[in-house]
């Protein structure tokens, strides 16, 4: 079988678990266990559908990283639930969610699927780099278009988009992203940028939309030769122009908030899938009577049984 790494962003995956599994489904001490059974379920339909070698789960060491926010204040602000001042900010994350948080990292662990994340980055960075540096084809799984400025199909880099929900994935390549946006795929952080983002507090220039932001990347290129254009008073209508000439201080900064990092320095474990030994089996077991996880928990072993 040819190599396959496929990168998880994890809060994007286990938010969507949390909301789509009852939170009825409780362990034997009360705590609530609906995200991390349907993680677990995320994964095994990944594993058997995609068939990945390798699997990582990517983390929000930091989700609101400062250096982002110096460069713009608003970004992420409305999901802000505490200012932290020694440290990166808390996120509103309901309560029953948050205790569920270290038992996913703890089942993961036991099942030998490999964690990383990095000091003031968010997963979008981690992934960023992996994707960017990996010798094997690699398939990212999220539902953040952010991250469709990764797709590449000379090096077979492709989303797996989970926004329509798990029964409805959507293989995103180059041809999606030109599809739906008029923009390849290496065009897709400028065009977020000049669109904004409300979802991350980015405000985008105002006045241009979609189409517009589409139809000036298709003219010039990208970003700088956007604006190099509206500073020469050509290839646009006087209106535009004057939105992005308005617009510069945040063009000045945005792309260096919407562009995910490609060159952190990470330290890459072993993230190769195997069968779980006898040992790594009762462990995983002990655990799976431990949060109540079930048929979850056999589900994900049998998967990795058949790699």
């Amino acid at each position: 079988m040819t190599d396959r790494l496929m990168l998880l962003d994890s809060a994007s995956l286990y938010f969507r678990a949390f909301y789509g599994v009852p939170d009825t489904v409780r362990a034997p001490d009360g705590t609530p266990v609906n995200a991390v059974r349907g993680f677990l379920d995320i994964i095994t339909k990944l594993v058997t559908t995609y068939q990945p070698t390798h699997l990582i789960a990517c983390w929000d060491d930091d989700w609101r990283p400062q250096w982002r926010v110096d460069l713009i204040p608003t970004y992420k602000t409305h999901r802000v639930a505490e200012v932290v001042a020694a440290g990166p900010d808390v996120e509103v994350v309901p309560d029953p969610l948050e205790v569920q948080v270290p038992v996913i990292r703890t089942v993961l662990d036991a099942l030998g699927i490999r964690i990383v994340g990095a000091p003031e980055h968010e997963a979008d960075d981690v992934i960023g780099t992996l994707a960017t540096t990996a010798a094997a084809p690699v398939d990212i799984v999220t539902g953040d278009r952010d991250l469709f400025q990764l797709v590449d199909d000379a090096r077979d880099v492709r989303v797996i988009y989970t926004a329509r929900g798990m029964s409805n994935l959507e293989v995103v390549t180059d041809v999606t992203v030109v599809g739906k946006y008029g923009v390849l795929p290496s065009q897709y952080a400028d065009f977020a940028t000049l669109r904004g983002d409300t979802s991350d507090g980015l405000p985008g220039v105002s006045g241009v939309g979609e189409k517009t932001a589409a139809g000036l990347l298709k003219t010039h290129g990208d970003l700088a030769g956007i604006i190099a254009a509206a500073e020469a008073g050509e290839g646009m209508s006087a209106g535009v122009r004057a939105k992005i000439i308005a617009a510069l201080p945040y063009l000045d900064v945005a792309p260096r908030v919407v562009g995910v990092v490609r060159d952190l320095p990470l330290t890459v474990p072993d993230a190769r899938l195997r069968p779980l030994d006898d040992a790594a089996k009762k462990d995983a077991s002990a655990l799976a009577d431990r949060w109540a996880l079930g048929s979850a928990m056999s589900r994900l072993v049998a998967a990795l049984d058949s790699v």
